[in-house]
């Protein structure tokens, strides 16, 4: 006998539709939307993209979302898609309500996911901590609290209560949404655990006395490879929605000799479901801790400027000061034609807080990490204050981490140990002290 073979799962064939409302997201190309539902599809490994089309909708239907004329095309376009092979999930990219999804399917045969749910389906096969899956756990969970009517649809055939005494299916709903709010209980309880361990940690970085500079942006905008050029690091890049979820931090040096630390966030994206960015909120909290945030924009994209705006969106719902400094940077310019990258590059040399950069082929960032550390200096002005200490010669642990934080300004050997004439920043001070 031969070895046995091994057998691959087929990828779900999908079907992905842009409902297009005229007042929604209107900052949008209906066209380019599309284009970004079909990547988020294209994401998740199990699916495979059977067609796309772009809805346009005069008003959405309470109870089917689309009229009768779009949904009976739609099924033709459903059963013809893919060479004749049929579809057997249809992607919505916006909102879908329980009872439209329900009957959608109902009328199609085939399952439906929104927005909302294919992101949380990208986060849930992406997530690699601790962390990060018990977030992604708990965003499911409240979103399928909101859609239990979905999976009761047998007990309608079942004669209800009278009065106030709920029918079984009411009783099954109120036992199944029981059950979920138990879970969440135990899920934050877990998560409070995981938080607080981070949160030590924080505190310890705390005591270091070198800057956190966050790398954010709109997914996809190159986060990750600035991220892997700058530090060394070998963060997952890939040209795909969501390729990294977890926070990654890792210290580097600037060429003025001062150190800081860069972390790398999850991208973000236009309508991010409200559940998701709850629960991420302590991840992104990393944001706020930061002493100078750079902004990464994909410069070459044709809806560069409606991304930004998303960006800006979401940090402002975190509760990111106004004052906290931020550094745009307009990544892929080696995307551009040679005029245009050209005309960038004089453009950014003339406005400040913005620098043009290419993360994949490392132009302007020498520009950048100048213009970081400025940024720093006029952020932080630290007062720096000369002292005199004397360290036992058997102590060349301290004396290294002083000279690599290059606050001595003068050392003289002497019988009694080393004598040294410091000159630094509170902050580094106290963070020798906890040494």
């Amino acid at each position: 006998m031969g070895e046995p073979t091994e057998t691959r799962e087929r990828p779900t064939r999908a079907y992905v539709i842009h409902p297009d409302l005229g007042n929604s997201r209107t900052r949008r190309s209906p066209e380019l939307a599309l284009e970004e539902a079909v990547a988020l599809a294209h994401a998740l490994p199990a699916i495979e993209v059977a067609g796309a089309e772009v809805t346009r909708l005069r008003s959405p239907d309470p109870g089917m979302l689309f009229s009768k004329g779009k949904r009976e095309e739609i099924g033709q376009h459903l059963k013809a898609a893919a060479e004749g092979e049929g579809a057997e999930l249809v992607l919505i990219d916006g909102p879908v309500t329980p009872v439209q999804q329900r009957n959608l399917e109902k009328e199609w045969g085939v399952k439906i996911l929104d927005r909302t749910g294919l992101i949380l389906e990208i986060f849930a096969d992406r997530a690699q901590t601790r962390e990060g899956v018990l977030q992604v756990e708990l965003a499911a969970l409240a979103y399928q609290r909101t859609r239990l009517v979905r999976a009761w649809t047998h007990l309608e055939r079942q004669r209800g209560g009278l009065g106030f005494v709920g029918g079984p299916g009411e009783t099954q709903i109120e036992a199944d949404r029981r059950a979920i709010d138990e879970q969440v209980v135990r899920l934050r309880r877990q998560l409070e655990r995981v938080v607080k361990t981070r949160e030590l940690h924080r505190k310890a970085r705390a005591k270091v006395p070198y800057p956190i500079v966050a790398l954010v942006g709109y997914t996809n905008a190159g986060k990750s490879t600035l991220f892997n050029r700058l530090t060394g690091a070998e963060v997952l890049a890939q040209d795909q929605l969501f390729a990294t979820l977890d926070p990654t931090m890792r210290q580097m040096v600037l060429p003025g000799g001062r150190r800081v630390i860069l972390s790398d966030t999850v991208g973000f994206i236009s309508d991010l479901p409200h559940e998701l960015v709850a629960a991420f909120r302590a991840t992104l909290e990393e944001v706020l801790a930061a002493d100078l945030i750079l902004h990464v924009r994909d410069i070459s994209h044709p809806e560069t400027e409606e991304q930004a705006g998303d960006v800006g969106e979401i940090l402002d719902s975190l509760g990111v000061e106004e004052d906290v400094p931020l550094i745009e940077v307009w990544n892929k310019i080696d995307a551009l034609s040679p005029e245009t990258r050209a005309a960038l590059r004089r453009t950014d040399a003339r406005t400040q807080g913005v620098q043009a950069i290419s993360a994949l082929s490392g132009e302007g960032l020498d520009d950048l990490l100048a213009a970081i550390e400025a940024r720093l200096a006029e952020a932080l002005d630290e007062p720096r204050r000369e002292t005199e200490l004397v360290l036992p010669h058997s102590d060349g642990r301290r004396r290294a981490w002083l000279h690599e934080q290059g606050v001595i300004v003068a050392e003289e050997v002497a019988e009694e140990g080393v004598r040294l004439r410091l000159r630094w920043t509170d902050r580094q001070r106290a963070a020798f002290e906890g040494l």
